[in-house]
């Protein structure tokens, strides 16, 4: 397919509807109509290009919370032809440094102290000081928009080896997420999303951005999520919200504050889910209370794909369903040999189309990996399609877990184990948590003659990885069970687990 121009829906808008509301920053109570925007995003490529002799292709890295700051320099970065890298700020400072030294960048933007060690060329600024230098520069001169098939954006997710993988976004797969989006969510002029998901997570950069500022609505972005704040938000009428996006440990977190008052959230389109397993039972309360609920299912590496309709009735019918293909998802449930299911048989879904990433920054092995010859995706995720074509999830790449939203690798963690001196062998697996959806449950073998602390584990744990990585558990084993080969079968600890539990 041949490379067409970046699409730059701001700086249409700009001419369009020049008066209209586009951002407001919630912290900081700044707001935007599109020609500011549009304005404050060219004094940025003007502060990268002329103050900090930022060039095309290189990386420009973010290390901080939500902000209409980072909106205008990830803009800034796409219209420069540079690439905006959003940091997990969540991550130990050995987790930042590795994907900091994967990445590259030429400048780095933080809004707290810095922990991890910069790559040389790398030159750090605080948000304030940025956000202060767009205010005072002129706006750059205007100039031709790079190919939307070049890098953008690269969001690093957790890697099955231990080794984060930063995923390749292009414009093209960005507007084609707006699109699909736009289309199962109902997005619209008069839209009002709130975005108080990180914007290091393509939820938060793209899905909760992107659809909005396509059909020409309103951003409100906060600085992150709680749970009393973000009910006061979506019952103000001065907001008016119409989409929000959580995953269902938030959802829950919701309704169990105090100020939870669904009935004041007249403005509300519906919320949106995904991230982790959202039960249908809860998703038929949330319709209870009036609201609707609408699941679904992305991946970094494709943004959204599939959507529950915002259709009251269909989501109870359906509750506990991914529901459909977006439209410019090209979508196949695929069994081990290689052919499409039938409906109702379970399959790893495959994918193509304009969404879905051309690769991982610097690894063309695992690039390869991820796709089949003829171009699709392999996605590691088994589901099901009803004869109405709804599409239903039944499991996850292997061995995964989610917790809070945010996926977590058990080898990571079994890496980090194993460099306790006292622990022989080590196994990580996940299990069900009222608050978090799921946790890590560590076992572990300890060397002869040594005594495991779990206290001391966790904390050896919380000083290399973030916290949410942090198993809740360690329960030390005389012996992991193994295959004849030395594999660690993991379905025997599962199943260790489900006894523990009826015995409960």
């Amino acid at each position: 397919m041949p490379a067409f121009t970046t699409s730059d829906p701001v700086a249409l808008h700009a001419r369009a509807q020049p008066d209209r509301l586009a951002c407001v920053d919630l912290a900081s109570g700044r707001r935007w109509t599109y020609r500011a925007l549009d304005e404050a995003i060219q004094r940025a490529v003007g502060v990268l290009a002329n103050g900090y002799r930022v060039e095309q292709g290189q990386r420009i890295a973010a290390l901080a919370r939500n902000s209409a700051d980072l909106l205008i320099l990830q803009q800034a970065a796409m219209r420069l032809g540079a690439i905006f890298v959003p940091v997990n700020w969540r991550l130990a400072s050995a987790e930042q440094q590795a994907i900091l030294a994967d990445c590259d960048p030429v400048l780095l933007l933080h809004d707290a102290a810095l922990q991890a060690a910069l790559p040389g060329r790398c030159i750090p600024v605080e948000v304030e000081a940025f956000a202060a230098a767009v205010v005072a520069h002129d706006p750059a001169p205007r100039r031709p928009l790079p190919a939307d098939d070049t890098p953008s954006i690269i969001l690093y997710t957790s890697g099955t080896s231990g080794r984060p993988k930063g995923v390749i976004v292009t414009e093209r797969n960005a507007l084609a997420t707006a699109i699909n989006f736009g289309v199962l969510g109902r997005v619209g002029n008069a839209s009002v999303f709130l975005c108080d998901a990180p914007m290091f997570h393509v939820i938060g950069l793209i899905t909760n951005l992107r659809p909005p500022l396509l059909q020409g609505g309103t951003v409100l972005i906060s600085s992150g999520f709680d749970a009393g704040v973000t009910n006061r938000r979506l019952a103000d009428p001065a907001l008016g919200v119409t989409h929000y996006f959580c995953v269902p440990q938030m959802a829950r977190m919701l309704r169990d504050h105090p100020g939870f008052t669904p009935s004041r959230w007249t403005s509300l389109t519906a919320i949106f889910t995904g991230g982790a397993p959202n039960p249908a039972v809860d998703i038929k309360w949330w319709l209870a209370q009036g609201i609707r609920m609408a699941d679904g299912f992305g991946m970094t590496e494709a943004g959204t794909v599939l959507g529950m309709p915002v259709e009251a009735g269909r989501i109870a019918d359906k509750a506990g369903s991914a529901g459909l293909p977006a439209p410019m998802v090209g979508l196949r449930i695929v069994g081990e040999d290689g052919r499409d299911v039938a409906d109702g048989e379970p399959g790893e879904i495959w994918l193509s189309g304009p969404n879905v990433t051309p690769g991982y920054w610097n690894r063309p092995q695992d690039t390869a990996c991820a796709f089949t010859p003829d171009g699709w995706l392999r996605t590691g995720d088994i589901a099901r399609r009803d004869d109405e074509g709804f599409v239903t999830l039944v499991d996850r790449r292997k061995d995964m877990f989610i917790s809070g939203g945010e996926n977590v690798y058990p080898v990571e963690i079994e890496t980090v184990l194993l460099e306790h001196p006292d622990i022989a062998e080590a196994a990580v697996i996940g299990i069900a948590d009222e608050r978090w959806g799921e946790v890590g449950r560590a076992f572990v073998v300890a060397k002869p003659g040594r005594v495991l602390d779990p206290a001391m584990l966790a904390a050896h744990c919380g000083a290399r990885i973030a916290r949410y990585k942090v198993p809740k558990e360690f329960l030390a084993t005389e012996a992991l069970p193994r295959t004849a080969s030395g594999k660690i079968q993991k379905h025997v600890l599962r199943a260790w687990t489900a006894s523990a539990r009826g015995q409960d």
